[in-house]
Order: structure tokens, then C-alpha cells, then sequence
């Protein structure tokens, strides 16, 4: 197998930037309107540095910026497996949408007469989500997921506090759940008690079952859960919760692998939020902002953050006198562009939404079977069990026999053009990768993704130095993790920042 060591990388912005160029030239008249007008500005509210602008011309900028983009990997040129991130392809037509200017240029403080045609459309959203889940109401409030976890945390929290049980102060969170899950109920103020996973992949129910008492607040699942397992005793869950008047709340980050087929609210759930951002295509990553609607059943509705949007019978408004709600959680409403754009998609797909779920899983499992049976590889819990969404798969062996880590694997899929998967979570699965490819990839490509990967197993056992030192196709090469995190180490935007905080 031969590599190509890349030679190039692009400089800062400010390294391109020379004292002495010309960058463009502005003619004389403008010149004297530049100076009367600057005559016009009281002298205290004058800079007196110059401002850092690089000193380049149109076309250097241009160029600069353009490079920087073909470095850059993203949906829109191949898969991006992050598992329990959903990184699905957004639909062009609903960026075009979301950017017209009826969009972007509302402010919040417009009269509500002027804003109708939003508010229909925020109305509407929290009327499907509601369907959808299986709610009775919702709020688009949250601005994203972990957001929205932390909304759930505080109604869970609040519920109590109203109804006298101040003692329950335990909120369980089973180790296969969402990353995030433990850190929202401790902001929250609730102490996190964690529940081992079973050999089959699911919530071990006897551990849940000893630790649960009358200081159990909710437990905090995510269904199907990290491994892509739906949980298949959540009935018996719910209702021994339930039965020591806890509640159940549901992490929205892995129903893309449901979506359709079956609610949480039909599981039990009391509490759902949902990523707007990952689901419902708004989308995820740099491409945001997210969305982390949270929906709830209907003894709880005047618990969420203000404010939802009503329908008074004549014209949409924002209802704000929720008599128990927590309150805000985020500026004014929301980040209302996701909400426009995953009203596009659930629009364009209408009944059909239930085909996301089905793909998703069948894409999954597809690869699953490809991937785990390579030699070294292994998926270490629920082995033989169909997943949903996503899958796990652990390069333990391949590390203990070769040297050759999860790590190392992911920087080789680098070098073969595919963005790396998640890894190393979660935790309880030793050199993991976790694989989520979602509906929206075809079969040529998940099979190019297979055989990347079937590549690197095989190399691994025959040349393991070729795949530990990559990536070599890449601008840059492999980074020190741990230097990679200090600021020092950039050292133009370092001296940069420096020579700002310092003036």
C-alpha cells in the first residue's frame, strides 16, 4: 500500500499579511468623504490603534479562504459516522428557505402581528414534536441537546420541590446512556447513581432495582441506548419508577433509530427532548445552531421553560404564564432557524418519516455485519442482537495482538478519505468505535466505508507501523493529544491573542 506524505498546510490568515503590500486602493473623493465624516466623531470615541485587518489584497483573501474550505471535511462530501451524533445530509432547500430574509432578518422585539406566519410555524412544530413523541406539549426554547437535558433535570427537580419531596435527590443514569446525562443532573443539584449495563446490552433491571428508594427523582434513558440496543424491558422500568412516584425522562439524541415506529411517551416517558439538529436534519456540528426541544406529558406542561406559542383563536402569541414553569433557559425564543428548517423536512416527508427509521437501521446493521466480523474485531455486548441506529464494535483484540489501536484505526480511515467515527465511548466498551451512518448514505458508500475498513484490519497484521503512523494523506499530520490541547502550542494564534489581551 503506498501513502502520499502531504507537503502543504496553509498559514494564519495574519502570516499571508505584509507591512509593506498595497492591498487595494481607494480613490480620492472617497478618501475626503472617509475624512469628513471622521471629522463629525467626537475624538473619545476614536480608536487610536489601528485594527488588526490583514493587509492583503481581494484575491489573496479569496484564495486563502477557498483553500481553507477544500481542507475541511464535511456531510456534504462523504459519511460522517459519528455514532449518537446522527450527522445525516441536510436537505439544500432547507438552507435556501431558512435563509430568507423574512427569516433572518426578524428581530424578537417585532410586534407579534408582523410575525405571524413564524409563530404558525413554531405552533405547528410543537404540535408534531408532541405527535411524534407521543407528549401533550412542548417548548422549542432549549437551544440544544445538552440543553434540553438540563430542562428535564430541572422540571424533574421542580416537580418534587412542589409536591413536598425534597428528599428525593437521586437521579439514575444507566452507563450505556448519553454522554451528558450525568452532568445535567448534577447541574441540576441531584446526586447521579449509576446503573451497570447487562451482558445483553441493556439496563441491568436488579441493579436498577436495588438502588432505587423513596430518594429516587427520574431516571435519564436514552432508547435505543449508546450500544443501538432498544431497551425491551422499558415498561417494567417505567412503571417500577413510576411506582416510587419517579419520573421518566427520555434523551431525544438516538430516535432517529424509532422515529415512527414507536413513542416514548408510549414507554412511559414523562419528559423528551429532542435535537433538532440531529433528527429532524437542521443541521448538526458547525453547521448549526442546534435545537433541543423539550416535550412533556400533560401534568407537567406548566412546568416548561416560557416562552411555547398559543393560538388564541384570532392569531398566534407567546404564552408565558405557565404557573409553574422553571423559566427561560436561553435569550428570548430560542434559535428559531432549526425550527424552520426541521418544519421543512417533517413537511417534505410527511408520513414517509417512518422510512428515515427504517433505512437508518437497515444501513446500520448492514455495516455492522461487515465490520464485526473482521478479524480482531469484536462487539462485546448483545452479541448477535440486531441494533438500531448505531453500533459498537471494539478493536481490543486487534490492539493486544497487533499494537494497533482504536485510535490508530481512525486515523487511517483519514487517510482514506472517510471522517472518523466516534471512539472511545462509551466508556464501558474498551477500543471502541462507535458507528452511526444514518439514512441518507447509499450502499456504494457505506461499502467503500466497509472496505476501508476491512483494509486497515488487514494491514494492521501485516505492516501495524503503516497504520500507527498515520494520517500522512492529511494537511496535517497526527497530533500529539495532549500538547494539541494547549494554547501555546498554536503558536501564531497564540502570540496573536497575546498581542491583543496585552495592548
Amino acid at each position: 500500500m503506498a501513502f502520499r506524505q502531504a507537503k502543504w498546510s496553509e498559514p494564519m490568515i495574519f502570516e499571508l499579511s505584509k507591512s509593506d503590500k498595497q492591498p487595494f486602493m481607494v480613490d480620492s473623493e472617497f478618501r475626503e468623504q472617509a475624512r469628513e465624516a471622521l471629522a463629525k466623531i467626537p475624538e473619545h470615541l476614536l480608536r487610536s490603534t489601528e485594527p488588526e485587518i490583514p493587509n492583503l489584497s481581494e484575491v489573496e483573501v479569496v484564495r486563502h479562504y477557498t483553500k481553507l474550505s477544500q481542507m475541511a471535511y464535511g456531510v456534504d462530501l462523504g459519511p460522517v459516522p459519528l455514532g449518537s451524533c446522527t450527522m445525516k445530509y441536510s436537505p439544500k432547500i432547507s438552507e435556501e428557505l431558512a435563509s430568507d430574509p423574512r427569516v433572518v432578518d426578524l428581530h424578537p422585539y417585532q410586534d407579534l402581528d408582523s410575525v405571524q406566519g413564524i409563530l404558525e410555524m413554531m405552533y405547528l412544530m410543537q404540535r408534531w414534536l408532541s405527535d411524534i413523541t407521543g407528549m401533550d406539549e412542548c417548548s422549542l426554547q432549549p437551544p440544544a441537546g445538552a440543553s434540553g437535558e438540563f430542562v428535564g433535570a430541572l422540571i424533574i427537580k421542580k416537580y418534587h420541590v412542589d409536591k413536598g419531596n425534597t428528599s428525593k435527590d437521586e437521579m439514575l443514569v444507566p452507563e450505556a446512556a448519553h454522554g451528558s446525562n450525568p452532568a445535567s443532573s448534577a447541574m441540576a443539584g441531584f446526586k447521579v447513581i449509576k446503573i451497570p449495563t447487562a451482558p445483553d446490552g441493556e439496563t441491568d433491571v436488579e441493579a436498577l432495582k436495588s438502588v432505587l428508594s423513596d430518594n429516587t427523582a427520574g431516571l435519564m434513558l436514552t432508547n435505543p441506548n449508546t450500544l443501538g440496543i432498544f431497551e425491551s424491558k422499558i415498561v417494567e422500568i417505567s412503571d417500577l419508577l413510576h411506582g416510587r412516584d419517579a419520573l421518566m425522562y427520555y434523551d431525544g439524541a438516538n430516535l432517529n433509530g424509532i422515529l415512527g415506529i414507536v413513542r416514548p411517551g408510549d414507554m412511559g416517558f414523562d419528559i423528551v427532548h429532542l435535537n433538532l439538529h440531529k433528527t429532524f436534519s437542521a443541521p448538526h456540528g458547525g453547521g448549526g445552531p442546534g435545537g433541543g426541544a423539550v416535550c412533556v406529558k400533560g401534568r407537567l406542561k406548566d412546568y416548561l421553560p416560557v416562552p411555547i406559542v398559543d393560538f388564541n383563536g384570532r392569531k398566534y402569541v407567546f404564552k408565558y404564564d405557565l404557573s409553574k414553569s422553571i423559566g427561560r433557559i436561553t435569550w428570548f425564543y430560542g434559535n428559531v432557524v432549526p425550527v424552520v428548517k426541521s418544519f421543512i423536512y417533517i413537511s417534505a416527508l410527511g408520513p414517509a418519516l417512518k422510512e428515515v427509521a427504517e433505512v437508518s437501521v437497515l444501513n446500520t446493521n448492514y455495516l455492522m455485519q461487515k465490520v464485526a466480523r473482521l478479524k480482531g474485531v469484536s462487539l462485546v455486548y448483545g452479541e448477535g442482537r440486531w441494533r438500531k441506529h448505531e453500533f459498537v464494535v471494539s478493536f481490543e483484540k486487534l490492539l493486544k495482538e497487533t499494537g494497533v489501536s482504536a485510535e490508530d484505526v481512525a486515523k487511517a480511515l483519514l487517510d482514506r478519505g472517510f471522517h472518523a467515527p466516534t471512539i472511545y465511548f462509551p466508556l464501558i466498551v474498551k477500543e471502541d468505535h462507535m458507528i452511526e451512518v444514518t439514512e441518507t448514505e447509499t450502499k456504494e458508500n457505506i461499502d467503500a466505508l466497509a472496505r476501508a475498513y476491512e483494509e486497515i484490519v488487514e494491514l494492521a497484521y501485516s505492516r501495524p507501523e503503516l497504520v500507527k503512523s498515520t494520517p500522512v494523506n492529511t494537511s496535517v499530520r497526527r497530533l500529539d493529544m495532549l500538547t494539541a490541547n494547549h494554547p501555546k502550542t498554536v503558536t501564531p494564534t497564540y502570540k496573536y491573542i497575546e498581542r491583543l489581551r496585552t495592548r
